[in-house]
């Protein structure tokens, strides 16, 4: 059996253990990821789901995931950052995208192991749809962006490049786009991926000899969405690849969507020629939302839970967490969580100490690691595709090394998500605060530079 059949047979085995409510809120949106030796990766949305399955039901999931495989030393890891795969959208004539030419009957075989086409498989999330969307100040042009390349594909907004910091709706607005534009044309032939997702498919396109139906696939759909394309960076082959496909789309009048979590020339590592195609259309941000909106963010989310919170406890939690809407999600399924399973009444003082872990994670002000590499950029008058290059010549890697240690003093971000940022690892984030915390003892220049730099970032 593969891993999706045992995870098929497990997960039913679950359904059978426990009630249908635990089942639908906890066991129903994991998704078999992948197995590496004794050890089974399963996908689930974000952090809270991760924390509490390890804490409640990991020793069970792993006991059923056992007795299904027969091994014996089994071992469960949940990785966040998946959705189970919505139903397929019913199909429907689509009156006017480009359709297939007519009577040209449909093919019954496909080549062993060439992957599905993206009109055959819009893996969406049916919860990410502009009704579900809290549209604020932050949000609001990226919004109507999104609504009116949906309404007119092709057209005004050709490409869209939408970039913010994580968990502040890109995808949610991308998967929206999608879904809009096939409601009005169901055999619209759409293509949303990640990035990864699209450089493992290009390198397998690769590896099987399947380039020319890769390109046939991608080059022939009407709205391609790609998440998060700053991991294009650094990657020669598909940058070219993606670069002909591009250009294949937009001179055909085809929309493409783009994400990021920067604006395009900001991304290190991608061509200059990609780049500029990025700023062809629209580029637009999105913004930390205010107060207001994350307590409308709460409200509407909680619509989806039987269980209603207080109003003062809504307006605590959007107070204290300001970073981040997976967040601020993720604070209100442990706070329904808790009252729905323990039975009791949440008052502010609970919900406070029901949140401890998360509220003393979130940052103590609201500023952002891009905002520190830009400020450090140009203190020093580098370039900020520098400040997250490969490039180490000193007039960079010091800059580089005080834009990630006032990342860790100013926004309680942990070293691997700052090392994130800069595309490197949490060592590389220690080691960096580590030698300007050593400088700083031996050098009243550097620090009077520091401590103009805090001024600066703070303002």
């Amino acid at each position: 059996m593969n891993l999706a059949d045992v995870w098929q047979t497990a997960r039913q085995r679950l359904r059978d253990l426990l009630n249908e409510d635990t089942f639908n809120r906890w066991i129903a949106g994991i998704v078999p990821v992948r197995q590496e030796n004794a050890t089974v990766v399963l996908g689930v949305s974000c952090g809270v789901f991760s924390d509490w399955l390890n804490a409640n039901y990991r020793d069970l999931i792993e006991r059923s995931l056992r007795d299904v495989s027969g091994v014996s030393d089994l071992a469960v890891v949940f990785e966040t950052g998946h959705e189970a795969p919505a139903e397929p959208l019913p199909a429907a004539p689509l009156p006017l995208l480009a359709a297939p030419e007519s009577g040209r009957p449909p093919r019954s075989r496909k080549r062993a192991g060439t992957p599905p086409s993206p009109a055959e498989t819009p893996a969406m999330n049916r919860r990410f749809s502009f009704s579900t969307f809290v549209v604020g100040e932050n949000n609001r042009f990226a919004h109507a962006a999104c609504v009116a390349v949906a309404a007119s594909p092709g057209t005004a907004y050709n490409p869209l490049f939408i970039h913010s910091s994580t968990g502040l709706g890109k995808t949610h607005l991308l998967q929206a786009t999608a879904q809009e534009l096939l409601k009005k044309w169901p055999n619209a032939k759409v293509a949303y991926r990640s990035s990864e997702e699209f450089s493992n498919e290009f390198i397998d396109s690769l590896r099987s000899g399947a380039t020319a139906e890769f390109r046939t696939r991608y080059r022939g759909v009407d709205l391609l969405l790609i998440d998060d394309v700053h991991f294009f960076a650094g990657k020669e082959k598909l940058q070219e690849e993606f670069f002909h496909t591009f250009n294949a789309l937009y001179h055909a009048h085809k929309q493409i969507v783009l994400t990021s979590d920067r604006p395009p020339h900001e991304i290190a590592g991608v061509e200059k020629r990609l780049v500029s195609r990025f700023e062809w259309g629209l580029a637009t941000d999105i913004a930390i939302p205010d107060l207001e909106t994350r307590v409308a963010i709460l409200r509407r989310k909680q619509d989806d839970h039987a269980l209603k919170l207080p109003d003062n406890v809504l307006f605590m939690v959007a107070s204290r967490i300001r970073s981040n809407i997976r967040r601020l999600e993720g604070a209100l399924i442990r706070l329904v969580s808790y009252a729905s399973v323990t039975g009791a009444s949440l008052d502010l003082a609970k919900a406070e100490e029901v949140l401890g872990p998360l509220l003393d994670e979130e940052p103590v002000s609201l500023v952002t690691v891009e905002h520190i590499q830009r400020t450090v950029s140009e203190f020093y008058d580098i370039r900020l595709a520098d400040m997250v290059g490969n490039r180490r010549p000193q007039n960079i890697a010091m800059p580089r090394q005080v834009a990630m240690y006032l990342c860790r003093e100013l926004t309680g971000y942990s070293s691997p998500v700052i090392g994130e940022h800069f595309h490197r690892n949490h060592a590389t984030v220690l080691h960096a605060e580590a030698s300007i915390k050593e400088r700083l003892t031996v050098n009243p220049e550097f620090q009077r530079e520091i401590n103009i730099l805090r001024r600066k970032v703070r303002a």
